[in-house]
C-alpha cells in the first residue's frame, strides 16, 4: 500500500468521526432536528384547486349531485368532485370529436326565414247542405198527376214536379169573384186574404185576379236547379198541408270537406281562400274558401273536418269526386327557424342542443310555434346565428341527463 491511499483512508476515517461526533452533541445539546419531505399531494391539491368545483357526486349514483364534500349516502366511500372543465359552466356537457364523428353529429344554423304554411290535403266533394229545397204542399188535397221524373235526375228552377186538386179551393174562389163584382173593396180584399190563408200561392191567386176563372188544380215546381233526391209521390195519393214531396240539393255550389292534422287547427279560419285539383279535370285549377272549420276533432286519426265552399260553373263538380286542396295560411316573414329533427320532445318542455366551443353541448328549453316543411318556428330560447344539432341529439341528450345537466334544468324552472 502506497502513501496516496494510506491519506485517503484516514481521510475517510476522519470525516466519519467527526460526524459521529456532531452527531452525539446534536442529541445531547436539545436542538430539535428538521426532516425535509417532499409532498406531491399537496402541490396536486393546489393544482385542482385552480379549477372550479361544480359539484360533488358518488361515481356509482352520478344523476344525485351534493353541494359539499363528504361521506356518500349511497356506498361506502366518499364523493368525488366534479371540477368545471374549459368553457363548462356546469350546464354543458363535453363530447370529444372523435365521439361526435362516430355518432354522426349534423349541425344546423338558427336563421331567420319564411315559413311556407301551406299544406295539401284529400277532400271529397259533397253536396252544398246550405242550399237544399224542401218542397211540401201548403193545402190538403189529391195528386192528379206526377210528371216523370226520378230521384237523381238535375232539374232546373220551375221545373213542374206535380199536380195536386184542392177541393177547398173552388169555395174559396167562387166567394171571391163574387165580392169583387159587388164593387166593396174591403170585403174583396178579405176573400183574397181567405184564399191566401188556405195555401194557394201568389201566381195562382194574381192568375185568379186576370182571368176571373176558378181553379181547383194548382202545379208544384222546383224553386230552384239541382238533384232531385227525393219525390215519393204517385197519382191518386191523399196528400195534406205541409206534407214533404221532393227534396232537391242545389248545385250552383258545392262543399269540398277534408281531414286535415290538428297541428293545422290554429292556423286555418273560415274566408281564407283555398285552391282544388281533380283527376277529373287534371288541366283546371277550381278556387274556393273555407266555409267552416268544424270543431271536434277525430279521436282515432288526430284530424279535424275543413268545410270549403266551390262555385260550380257547367255543374263539373260532382258530389262523391275526389279532389287534392291547398290550403293557404298567412306566411310568417320574420320567423326564427329550426329544423323539425333538431327539437327534442320531453313531455314536459322542448329542447334543442346548442353547439358551442370547444366540444361542448348546451341543453336549451325552446318554446315552439308553427311547423311546416320540416321546419319549426323558434318563438323563443334561440338567437339567430347559434349552431344547433339536427342529428345524433338524442344521444348527447342522453348523456346530458346522464351528468345531471336536464335535471338541473327542471330544479331551476321549478318555482
Amino acid at each position: 500500500m502506497n502513501h496516496s491511499m494510506l491519506r485517503i483512508i484516514l481521510l475517510v476515517v476522519s470525516v466519519a468521526v467527526m460526524g459521529a461526533g456532531l452527531g452525539y452533541w446534536l442529541a445531547h445539546s436539545g436542538i430539535p432536528a428538521t426532516v425535509i419531505t417532499y409532498d406531491s399531494n399537496a402541490m396536486l391539491t393546489a393544482k385542482e384547486k385552480e379549477k372550479r368545483v361544480l359539484y360533488w357526486y358518488d361515481p356509482m349514483v352520478p344523476n344525485q349531485h351534493f353541494d359539499k364534500p363528504g361521506k356518500s349516502p349511497f356506498m361506502d366511500m366518499s364523493l368525488v368532485a366534479k371540477y368545471a372543465e374549459d368553457g363548462d359552466d356546469g350546464g354543458s356537457v363535453k363530447v370529444s370529436d372523435a365521439l361526435t364523428q362516430n355518432l354522426g353529429v349534423r349541425y344546423a344554423t338558427v336563421e331567420h326565414g319564411v315559413l311556407n304554411t301551406s299544406s295539401q290535403a284529400p277532400a271529397n266533394v259533397v253536396f252544398n247542405e246550405r242550399d237544399v229545397e224542401i218542397v211540401q204542399t201548403r193545402s190538403a188535397g189529391f195528386v192528379e198527376k206526377v210528371y216523370p221524373h226520378a230521384p237523381g235526375d238535375v232539374i232546373a228552377a220551375g221545373t213542374p214536379l206535380l199536380q195536386i186538386l184542392v177541393p177547398e179551393w173552388a169555395g174559396a174562389q167562387a166567394e171571391y169573384l163574387s165580392l169583387r163584382q159587388t164593387g166593396e173593396p174591403e170585403l174583396t180584399q178579405a176573400a183574397k186574404e181567405r184564399l191566401r190563408l188556405l195555401g194557394m200561392p201568389e201566381g195562382s191567386v194574381l192568375h185568379l185576379e186576370k182571368s176571373g176563372k176558378a181553379q181547383s188544380l194548382y202545379t208544384v215546381v222546383s224553386s230552384i236547379a239541382g238533384v232531385l233526391q227525393s219525390l215519393d209521390m204517385r197519382q191518386g195519393m191523399t196528400v195534406s198541408s205541409g206534407m214533404t214531396v221532393a227534396r232537391i240539393n242545389g248545385l250552383e255550389t258545392v262543399w269540398l270537406e277534408a281531414a286535415v292534422p290538428e297541428t293545422l287547427a290554429g292556423r286555418l279560419k273560415p274566408g281564407q281562400t283555398v285552391s282544388a285539383v281533380l283527376p277529373a279535370y287534371p288541366e283546371m285549377t277550381f278556387k274556393g274558401r273555407i266555409s267552416t272549420v268544424l270543431p271536434e276533432i277525430n279521436m282515432q286519426t288526430r284530424t279535424l273536418r275543413v268545410r270549403m265552399e266551390f262555385a260550380n260553373p257547367q255543374y263539373r263538380l260532382r258530389p262523391g269526386m275526389f279532389a287534392q286542396v291547398q290550403l293557404n295560411s298567412a306566411a310568417n316573414s320574420n320567423a326564427l327557424l329550426v329544423p323539425t329533427e333538431a327539437v327534442i320532445r320531453t313531455g314536459k318542455r322542448d329542447l334543442v342542443i346548442v353547439a358551442a366551443e370547444g366540444g361542448h353541448f348546451r341543453p336549451v328549453s325552446v318554446m315552439l310555434g308553427a311547423e311546416s316543411d320540416g321546419k319549426t318556428v323558434v318563438v323563443s330560447g334561440l338567437e339567430v346565428g347559434q349552431k344547433v344539432v339536427a342529428s345524433g341529439q338524442f344521444l348527447i341528450d342522453s348523456e346530458a341527463s346522464l351528468k345531471g345537466v336536464i335535471a338541473r334544468m327542471e330544479k331551476e324552472a321549478m318555482p
